[in-house]
């Protein structure tokens, strides 16, 4: 049986004034149908721009997709045009953004902005869509929905925006939510909230997720499997208990080291990763890591390792064993 979703070879490219930025490069995985799969890295990784591509949301010129694939239900959508992709994207494909207060109008009011897509692309009556609006914003645990459809984006707090967002992203039972850091801007206890709505609405869906995110301790509690990204490059994939008890990758061991435990020492000090991300402008010849990784070795200045199996269902893309130090 094939994948609901196949990135294959994907390479997305930005060209600038300085130069042409390499955003992603060549990055490929796989999504089944009621899987959660989280994508993390820090800011500038291409985590965003990845996922975006997917959608066709990249605008050409400056953006440019230079390879790859992105198969869904046996056609690939880098090849659809226009109204093709248009009538995937908000039905099949929902996207729920990280900034709910600038991805909702703010001269509207909520029940129009919930009914649009539903009008659009379920060919239903607009009063058919108010009520199906009021059943999603309950859905999504807003208090009163019938009377805060006609309330504007202002009057809803940042937790109950993104919630509304939510309501949005699944008004047309997408098979595939795509959630790009939805939490960032929330406090702990609304994070705590937006992440179990989303594992109860992907359950009783059967709906995949793909979570986006730069914070380790949100996707633990999420994810079935977790792709790490760096400069570009899928670094390591790994089901999301062997990622943590077993990192392969330097990048992922350090990452892990720089989250706060509760079994250390009050006066425990954190881990940094020394240096700074590479310039996608001038990718290094070898590992964009290696500058700086604590186990690279000559082969990693001059030659790019692939994204390999090395435990059953964990991929790394490296050419050291971390628990050795030694080159595999």
């Amino acid at each position: 049986m094939n994948p609901l979703l196949q990135i294959k070879d994907l390479q997305v490219q930005f060209h600038t004034i300085e130069g042409t930025v390499h955003a992603v490069n060549g990055i490929s995985y796989n999504l089944d149908t009621g899987q959660t799969l989280g994508i993390v890295g820090e800011s500038g990784c291409g985590k965003s721009v990845g996922v975006l591509t997917l959608m066709r949301l990249i605008d050409e010129p400056p953006g440019k997709i230079a390879g790859g694939e992105v198969i869904y239900r046996d056609q690939d959508l880098l090849k659809l045009d226009k109204v093709e992709i248009q009538n995937i994207r908000g039905k099949e494909i929902a996207m729920v953004f990280q900034d709910p207060m600038t991805s909702l109008n703010p001269v509207l009011t909520i029940g129009r902005q919930l009914t649009e897509a539903q009008v659009l692309h379920l060919g239903i009556t607009k009063e058919e869509a108010q009520s199906r609006a009021a059943e999603l914003l309950n859905r999504v645990g807003i208090p009163k929905p019938e009377e805060r459809l006609d309330e504007y984006p202002h009057q809803f707090s940042g937790g109950m925006r993104q919630r509304v967002m939510m309501a949005m992203a699944l008004s047309c039972l997408p098979s595939i939510l795509i959630a790009d850091e939805p939490t960032t801007a929330l406090d702990v206890t609304i994070q705590a909230q937006i992440v179990e709505l989303t594992k109860n609405l992907r359950d009783q869906m059967d709906m995949a997720v793909i979570w986006i995110t730069h914070d380790l301790a949100v996707i633990a509690e999420l994810a079935d499997r977790i792709i790490v990204m760096y400069a570009g490059f899928i670094v390591e994939e790994a089901d999301v208990f062997q990622l943590f008890s077993n990192p392969l990758h330097p990048y992922t061991l350090s990452l892990l080291k720089s989250i706060p435990r509760v079994d250390k020492r009050i006066d425990h000090r954190l881990a940094t990763i020394s240096g700074f991300p590479p310039e996608n402008l001038t990718l290094p010849p070898g590992c964009s890591f290696a500058p700086r990784c604590a186990f690279c070795v000559d082969r990693c200045w001059v030659e790019v390792p692939d994204l390999e199996k090395v435990e059953p269902e964990h991929k790394t893309a490296c050419w050291v064993d971390v628990a050795t130090g030694k080159e595999r």
